[in-house]
């Protein structure tokens, strides 16, 4: 069955109410936070393939996301990057779509149509945007999620997760009309981000995943706290200390970032209306946290 450019796989299941969980790779997926989550979801739940596009090389360009072969029962198979949808059902609902989506290089807005499609056509009662960005912040410290919840609320409350709507302003991805899409049909949309140290840059930070599945299982009953892989993520950033301690600068770098992230934090939990208390900070480190800034801008939108 064809819903836009996507291949839905038959007999097409009826799903009740259903969650959307969408990441977009390589935008905000940094530390593979997103993929990682929802891969964990999936399992979790028992996911099966919904469908892919028919054509993705409509869309990507595939000298930016290449192509892998491998050898398969003596054959050599070649695996295109697609786009590709789950779905979970649970007993009592609501029912689970994961949407594992790349950028698009080209025919963004056909791209974007498509997939709001089959929002529409599954009648998904709420959509949620997973993903992570590098950002000022220590290692050391609980890592920071900002994200926004509309009038979903939480069933508890988890520390360092803020609330917010970006007031960014400028260059950004061609994914943000599924957001505009969403709210035009009256969705539910959510959103979560966290916040990564830009020094580590690890290629899988289970720390992060930790951190999304937290958050989650703060909004969603069905989730379980304990689906998180916090020791995994532990030990990661436990060897991120043994190759810090090398490194004079980074570790003086990584307390003043302490001592800004603690400022903040003490700021907020007084709710104080003042400005946050003033920091001292080198040279050094305030053009790093400028600069760093600056890059990090764009990605930091909803």
């Amino acid at each position: 069955m064809r819903i836009g450019a996507f291949e839905i796989h038959e007999p097409v299941p009826e799903l009740k109410e259903p969650h959307v969980f969408a990441m977009v790779r390589p935008w905000v997926d940094v530390g593979s936070v997103g993929t990682l989550t929802l891969n964990r979801l999936e399992r979790y739940l028992g996911s099966k393939e919904l469908g892919r596009l028919v054509r993705p090389g409509n869309f990507f360009d595939f000298t930016r996301y290449r192509p892998t072969i491998r050898t398969v029962k003596d054959k050599r198979e070649v695996k295109i990057p697609n786009s590709i949808i789950r779905y979970a059902q649970t007993e009592n609902g609501p029912d689970y779509m994961f949407f594992h989506l790349l950028e698009p290089h080209s025919n963004g807005e056909d791209y974007t149509d498509s997939i709001m499609e089959v929002v529409k056509h599954f009648n998904v009662k709420r959509y949620c945007r997973l993903g992570a960005m590098y950002d000022a912040v220590p290692h050391t410290r609980p890592l920071l999620v900002t994200g926004s919840l509309g009038d979903v609320p939480q069933i508890r409350s988890v520390p360092n997760f803020r609330v917010r709507r970006s007031n960014y302003q400028g260059p950004t991805t061609i994914m943000n009309l599924l957001s505009e899409g969403v709210e035009g049909a009256d969705i539910e949309s959510i959103n979560f981000m966290v916040h990564l140290p830009q020094y580590a840059q690890l290629e899988e930070d289970y720390a992060g995943t930790s951190r999304m599945i937290e958050v989650l299982s703060s909004v969603y009953e069905n989730i379980p706290a304990d689906l998180a892989p916090v020791r995994r993520g532990q030990r990661q950033y436990r060897e991120l200390n043994a190759t810090i301690e090398r490194n004079t600068e980074l570790k003086e770098l990584i307390k003043q970032m302490e001592a800004y992230y603690d400022a903040q934090l003490d700021a907020e939990e007084t709710k104080s209306e003042q400005e946050a208390p003033s920091l001292s900070l080198s040279p050094e480190i305030e053009k790093f946290l400028s600069e760093l800034g600056e890059r990090l801008e764009s990605d930091d939108e909803e």
